[in-house]
Formats: C-alpha cells, sequence, structure tokens
C-alpha cells in the first residue's frame, strides 16, 4: 500500500475520532515567537471511501529494533530478519536499524544478498533507522555537514533496498528556536541529496526537544521540502526534555496528533500488557483513531521494546492488539451505531 495514501475511508471514523481530536491543554512551549504552538490536523478529503478489507485501514510492519536483545545476544542476524519476521511472526514488511549492519551501508554484496533473501521470503523492505551518524542540527556548521553527508550511505543502501525512507534524528543544542534552525537546516540538506534517490528522511521523536510534538511539526514545516516528514512513535513523547535538557513528558496523543500532518510511517511502541492484551502505557484504540483520522493508511511498524514479555512474545502481543483494534474499526465502519433520537424529535419520513 502506498504509504503516502491521504484518503479518508468514512465519515464514521471521523465522527468517532472528532470527539478524541479536540485540543488537549497543553502549555509546553517555552517561546512565544516560535513556530507553531498548536499543531491543527489536516482537514479531511472531500472524497470518501469505504474500505474492502481491514487491511485497507492500515498493514503492519515489524522494527527490527524489537529483537535488538537477540541481535545483541548473537542468537540472530540482520541477515536473518527478513526470515524471521515472516516465518516466526507473519509480517511481511520489515524497518531496519542501521547499528545491525553499521559497516555494511556500502557493501554491495552484503546488501545483494540481504535483498534476496527478502525476495524469498515476501518480504517488504520499508526503512533504515539510523543512528550514530552525528547531529544533523549540530551548532558547529562543519560537524553539522558532516553528519548530513555521513547519512547519504544509508539513503544509497535504502534506495537499493527498495525502501521507501531513512528515519533520522534530529539532534541539536541551543535555544527552542535555535535548534529548530539548525536541525532544519541539516534535515533540508540532507533531503535535497535524498530526493534525487527517491528516498524520504524522516524524523523520529526520539528525546530531547524531538520528543516535543509542536518543536518536531513546526521543524518539518521549516524545511519545507517534500521529502521531510516524521516517524510518529506512540512511546518516545515522554522522553522530551526543554532546550535546558530539563524533562519535560509530552502527552503521546498530543503529540502524535499534531506529528500525522507529516507522518510518512507509525511506529506502535509497546512495553507491557495487561491480561487482556492491552498496551498498559498507550491506549491502542484512541492512538490508532487518531492515526486514521489525519488520513494515514500506510504501514503501522511493531516496536516492541519492553522487558516483562519476552521479545517473541511482544512482538506477538502487539500485532495482535494491532489486528484486533483494526478489525474492530472495519467492523464499526461497516456496522455504524446510529444514536437513537432524542425523545422529542420527530421521525424524518424519507420523500416527504
Amino acid at each position: 500500500m502506498n504509504h503516502s495514501r491521504r484518503s479518508f475511508l468514512t465519515t464514521t471514523t471521523g465522527l468517532a475520532a472528532a470527539a478524541l481530536l479536540l485540543p488537549h491543554a497543553r502549555a509546553a512551549q517555552p517561546q512565544a515567537d516560535s513556530l507553531p504552538r498548536k499543531v491543527e490536523p489536516k482537514a479531511m478529503p472531500a472524497e470518501i471511501i469505504h474500505p474492502a478489507k481491514p487491511e485497507d485501514l492500515f498493514t503492519i510492519s515489524l522494527a527490527e529494533w524489537s529483537l535488538h536483545r537477540a541481535l545483541q545476544g548473537n542468537k540472530m542476524t540482520n541477515l536473518d530478519f527478513p526470515r524471521i519476521a515472516k516465518e516466526t511472526f507473519g509480517i511481511d514488511a520489515i524497518e531496519y536499524v542501521n547499528s545491525f549492519f553499521k559497516t555494511k551501508a556500502k557493501d554491495e554484496a552484503y546488501l545483494k544478498d540481504l535483498k534476496t533473501r527478502c525476495s524469498d521470503f515476501g518480504v517488504t523492505n520499508v526503512l533504515i533507522m539510523c543512528d550514530g551518524e552525528g547531529a544533523l542540527g549540530d551548532p558547529d556548521a562543519a560537524k553539522r555537514t558532516q553528519a548530513v553527508e555521513n547519512h547519504y550511505k544509508w539513503v544509497d543502501a535504502a534506495a537499493f533496498l527498495g525502501c521507501h525512507s531513512i528515519r533520522v534524528n534530529a539532534q541539536s543544542k541551543g535555544s527552542y528556536d535555535e535548534q529548530m534552525n539548525l536541525a532544519a537546516d541539516g534535515l533540508r540538506r540532507l533531503c535535497e541529496f535524498a530526493d534525487a534517490k527517491n528516498i524520504n528522511v524522516i524524523v523520529e521523536n526520539h528525546g530531547g526537544l524531538s520528543s516535543n510534538g509542536a518543536w518536531l511539526a513546526a521543524t518539518i514545516a521549516k524545511v519545507a521540502h517534500k521529502r521531510a516528514g516524521i516517524l510518529p512513535d506512540f512511546g518516545n513523547y515522554q522522553n522530551a526534555s526543554d532546550d535546558k535538557g530539563v524533562a519535560k513528558p509530552y502527552d503521546r496523543y498530543t503529540g502524535v496528533q499534531e506529528n500525522m500532518q507529516y507522518a510518512k510511517g507509525v511506529s506502535a511502541k509497546s512495553h507491557e500488557f495487561d491480561a487482556d492484551g492491552n498496551e498498559v502505557h498507550t491506549d491502542y484504540r484512541k492512538m490508532m483513531k487518531i492515526v486514521l483520522a489525519a488520513g494515514y493508511h500506510g504501514r503501522v511498524g511493531v516496536e516492541y521494546e519492553g522487558s516483562k514479555h519476552s521479545e517473541d512474545d511482544g512482538i506477538k502481543l502487539t500485532k495482535a492488539l494491532l489486528e484486533k483494534v483494526r478489525a474492530e474499526t472495519f467492523a464499526s465502519m461497516r456496522h455504524p451505531t446510529v444514536p437513537a433520537p432524542a425523545n422529542d424529535a420527530k421521525p424524518k419520513i424519507v420523500g416527504s
């Protein structure tokens, strides 16, 4: 499914989501002159279509970080990832983490092997999450340029593997606005390079000001490039801090709502599940209503990061919850509940 498709599926979902999309009271920004403090959701497209099957709402991918303990413990390698995703979890789309093949970005033989394995197992490569390549918003101009150029090899690798994006970080230092300007500069230059390879550059809310939903949305607006986007992560808004590094946890639902207008992917972070299979920290039904109300119908990545459950169980629980929410949403759209008329309301006679 085209990850950028923005057609909203039904007025039923829109009405259900509207109640959840009322502005959340929040005053998290320190300066009045910065770009928008409140990001309004985009208006719903006029064209309304109806989903033929639950998968039309969204499809599921697997983030490699979900298996970081197995990878770091040498129980599997990056080359095993496509097979394990498909055979163990029944997931046919994957999101890589560059640290698990850090020295292989320019290794053509390795990348060909990886691509062949994906083809053999019928697995689609979605994106590469890139860490450890420098701060794209570094105040030092030379270091910022170096960070931009350090990401080039991952753009090339992503293009070779057939991914649509690389995920990057918007690290910086300075005031609220200074960090925005610096990060936007680095991101824009990287987008200009990536555009020639048809690769998007998407920022995850990954700590610091990047986990402030309003700051991140305003930063991407300032980048002003079609390749720039966001990978909203359900669980990372609590890692927000202000420009002094002081922790300022951000409401996750507000953050996702603010960031969805630029989303080119979604990361369904999970940590712990109760006996009913619900994630303890995130209301997935509420969150997915926000996601769908933004007109997003692409891939939602399973990213289990907890310790209560094994990695395998955590992945399976996250996938099962997403599938359950998707099925419930699909069913409600096929058989919407119509509110009963008020007692004093006169029934409408068709044709009268």
